[in-house]
């Protein structure tokens, strides 16, 4: 599906103004979510947004983005050039305009733009407000521009033209104001690389180039240039996964403007994982382009099978579930008018879009099926194996329910529940092994604490089916335990406890628990995650004392620090190799007391590298995981295991 060109000019009266901007200092969190590192990250996007709309387009094939070792971004387009000319509201060159008035942009009604990335479009003019400094240069109708910006947005002088030149585009450079960021300026090279390289996938034939002078010679300069688009992205995403055939199904079409994408492959593996985007931004939480292609996905593949004799008649037809089992799938669209809701505002809610994803790959994987019997047939077997999986699943999961969330006598047994009923203020520690659980039930605080020992290494669930994963008592345990339901059935108010920690022993054993409860939450109860209700507890590796003087070196402490600060006074020092080593009032005063312990929150950042790790990490293939060993074998070496 090639890009077309809007049938439009690109000049000052495309310009909408909306509002000011004076509220953008004072209050940057509302403009950009927050002050952080992902804060930060944003003012890179608002800006690769703006030359992604001129890539949509069809006036741009190439964007270079530029980070310096001073943590100065360039991003450049070789589009159109902004409009340079004086805009009619506000009196000041249309340049000035976009950098310092809110929304002030081609995206709001002037028909610059067919369709336009990013998602809060707060635009040029918010990162110029949050930059110590800020330069644009344009390139357009055979002359150069130039203007700079200063402390917060101020043009320290009016758009002028520098010189002449052939070549057509925009170029912003900015540095991020210090004292509005004041966690950090210094962008992850690694955040940057996948976004970059995920915009690129997403839009077949764009060229990004993007280098980071603040890493090694070598891998300084990396290009991202899919002319296979999504196709590209599912081999890529699946390159850790063993396909069940080579080929990726793709499906495209366009309806009333509204532009769809769909590729998808299946693999050997139990876990669907689904990704769709709305002009280019992720929408987590789904909604009605995944919709429309849940629906013609099961509606399709059970046709195919009623017609060519897999099922019968009178035979329980195939469930979503099983005919996503093992599916590496993405659904994007491209709309002019998204509109989105949800928790976090990822969620696209056009009822139209539905149907017209529905429709289209509806088609056309209709086609494929029919043209393709072998690869039909594998689908279709792969289906009715997860059909049979499901209803032993369904018996062993009726085991994991509860009937209310308050009905102590359905807890596990090895639960040590707490008396507080009022979740916000309730934990539940998992806790290896029942010497360290016994220490736990002693030293916590039975108000509001929890304890669930577990029993040896938790199931890998990334290699098994789901009646053994219910079939499993661990994890039966902690479903019962959550209260809140399991996968598609999750409900978030139903969780007994708001902090649920994983409080393993300081080694590599405890390490792979962590692994194995992680790919476990993860794969099950990933809105647990994304809530951030899931929890490290962070025990102490060594415990330095003299006489009454104790002190604990935790990980990340150095232990010839801390025992400096004895002089030449003689000491103990005490190596923690287990938890269960620690009395009761230890535990509870390194580990779970709230006015001294440490807790690692977890979170996902990006769930579709995360997906790739777990499956990495966890997953049949062997060779993949062994060069990630090889790789970072050296971050190992100074591990006091």
């Amino acid at each position: 599906m090639e890009n077309e060109k809007v049938n439009h000019s690109y000049e000052a009266s495309d310009i909408q103004v909306l509002e000011g901007l004076e509220a953008v200092r004072k209050r940057p969190g509302m403009y950009i979510g927050s002050t952080s590192v992902k804060g930060l990250h944003h003012l890179v996007w608002e800006i690769v947004d703006n030359a992604i709309d001129e890539a949509l387009a069809g006036f741009a094939d190439t964007i270079t983005v530029l980070v310096d070792r001073d943590n100065i971004v360039t991003v450049e387009d070789n589009g159109r050039g902004m409009p340079v000319d004086i805009h009619k509201k506000t009196g000041k060159s249309t340049v000035e305009t976009i950098f310092t008035v809110l929304h002030a942009g081609g995206k709001f009604g002037g028909g610059a733009y067919k369709v336009s990335g990013g998602l809060h479009g707060v635009g040029a003019s918010v990162v110029n407000a949050l930059s110590e400094y800020l330069e644009v240069r344009v390139y357009r109708d055979g002359h150069v521009y130039f203007q700079r910006f200063e402390h917060g947005g101020k043009p320290v002088e009016d758009l002028k033209k520098i010189g002449d030149s052939d070549r057509h585009g925009s170029v912003v450079v900015f540095k991020a104001d210090p004292t509005i960021f004041t966690e950090t300026v210094e962008y992850e090279h690694a955040v940057l690389r996948d976004r970059l390289r995920q915009i690129a996938f997403l839009n077949k034939g764009i060229r990004i180039i993007f280098t980071d002078l603040r890493e090694p010679e070598e891998s300084q300069e990396l290009v991202f240039h899919y002319e296979g688009g999504l196709k590209q992205y599912i081999e890529f995403l699946n390159k850790n996964k063993t396909p069940l055939f080579p080929s990726v199904i793709y499906c495209e079409g366009i309806e009333d403007e509204i532009m769809i994408e769909v590729a998808m492959q299946y693999n050997d593996g139990y876990t669907p994982n689904i990704y769709s985007f709305c002009n280019n931004i992720n929408t987590q939480e789904g909604g009605t382009h995944e919709e429309g292609f849940r629906i013609s996905l099961t509606r399709i593949i059970n046709n195919y099978a009623k017609d060519n004799g897999f099922l019968k008649k009178d035979e329980e037809p195939l469930q979503g579930e099983d005919v996503r089992e093992g599916l590496t799938a993405i659904i994007s669209v491209k709309h002019p008018d998204p509109q989105y809701e949800g928790q976090t505002k990822t969620k696209l809610g056009n009822s139209e879009v539905r149907k017209i994803v529905s429709n289209i790959f509806g088609s056309q994987l209709e086609r494929f099926m029919m043209e393709n019997p072998n690869e039909a047939k594998i689908i279709i077997e792969k289906s009715l194996v997860a059909s049979k999986a499901r209803v032993a699943a369904k018996k062993a999961r009726e085991l994991t329910r509860r009937k209310n969330v308050l009905e102590v006598s359905s807890l596990p047994g090895k639960l040590a529940d707490c008396s507080n009923r009022n979740p916000a203020e309730c934990e539940i520690y998992m806790v290896e092994g029942d010497s360290a659980g016994g220490s736990a039930k002693q030293g916590r605080d039975s108000k509001f604490q929890a304890i669930l020992p577990l029993r040896g290494k938790v199931l890998n669930v990334e290699k098994a089916r789901l009646h053994k994963i219910f079939d499993n008592n661990e994890i039966r345990s902690m479903i019962t335990a959550f209260g809140c339901g399991i996968q598609d059935e999750i409900d978030i108010e139903k969780l007994r406890y708001h902090k649920i920690v994983i409080m393993t022993d300081a080694d590599v054993d405890g390490a792979h628990i962590r692994t194995l409860l992680l790919t476990f939450f993860f794969r099950f109860f990933r809105p647990l995650i994304e809530n951030g209700y899931i929890y490290f507890a962070q025990p102490p590796l060594y415990k330095v004392s003299r006489g009454s003087v104790i002190r604990y070196v935790y990980p990340g402490d150095s232990l010839e620090e801390i025992t400096k600060e004895f002089g030449e006074q003689k000491y103990n020092i005490q190596r923690y190799k287990g938890l269960g080593e620690m009395n009761p009032e230890q535990l509870w005063e390194t580990t779970m007391d709230p006015k001294t312990r440490t807790l690692v929150q977890v979170d996902i950042e990006d769930a579709i590298e995360a997906d790739q790790v777990f499956t990495m990490l966890m997953g049949d293939d062997v060779e993949p995981r062994r060069n990630f060993i090889i790789d970072n074998a050296h971050f190992a070496k100074d591990l006091d295991f």
